[in-house]
């Protein structure tokens, strides 16, 4: 993992936009990340410490930890900070930069600027799923982008107040905001 990878995830995180991951043949370029501060951060799966699911995270950095969501979603989060400190940089978006016909017949009828955008779709797109919980990635740096935008992490009910999503600036392949929805009351 290249030493400008490495770190706490707020440093990380928006080093990394511009980075080209390459994965089952595809290549894309993040525009879009999100830091997570593990037993710090309440939005964090490392919050409530280590666990079989979470075990990735509390290891040597430049990892992946994949894991699977609302039953039917891969999401991947970069490893960083040091060994058994379990930070991690959720992936959220990027454009496809090579191999974008696999990424077409990964995610059919999506339009070019949607393929990769929101952290299921991108995994989709690069074959990521939890047989690769682990792994090092194939991560290069890429042109830092001109502009910076922060603002607050998608869909938590926890510390969604905290500024930690970095994207850049005016780019379309960059996911909607959508703060968490309102729990229902069981029976309804």
């Amino acid at each position: 993992m290249p030493a400008w990878a490495e770190g706490d995830p707020l440093e990380v995180a928006p080093r990394l936009l511009g980075a080209v991951l390459t994965h089952g043949g595809v290549s894309v370029r993040l525009t879009e990340v999100e830091a997570y501060a593990g037993p710090q951060d309440p939005g964090s799966h490392a919050f409530r410490g280590r666990t079989a699911r979470n075990a990735v995270m509390f290891g040597r950095p430049g990892r992946l930890y994949v894991y699977f969501v609302y039953g039917m979603h891969h999401c991947a989060n970069l490893v960083t900070g040091p060994d058994g400190d379990p930070g991690a940089v959720l992936l959220r978006a990027g454009e496809v930069v090579v191999g974008t016909d696999l990424a077409r017949e990964r995610r059919p009828g999506s339009t070019d600027r949607d393929l990769a955008r929101g952290p299921a779709r991108l995994c989709r797109v690069l074959g990521i799923d939890l047989t690769d919980n682990g792994i090092v990635p194939e991560l290069a740096a890429g042109k830092p982008p001109a502009q910076i935008s922060t603002g607050p992490r998608v869909g938590l009910r926890h510390a969604a107040d905290r500024p930690w999503r970095f994207w850049v600036s005016g780019d379309p392949t960059v996911s909607t905001y959508r703060p968490a929805a309102p729990r229902r009351p069981a029976g309804r």
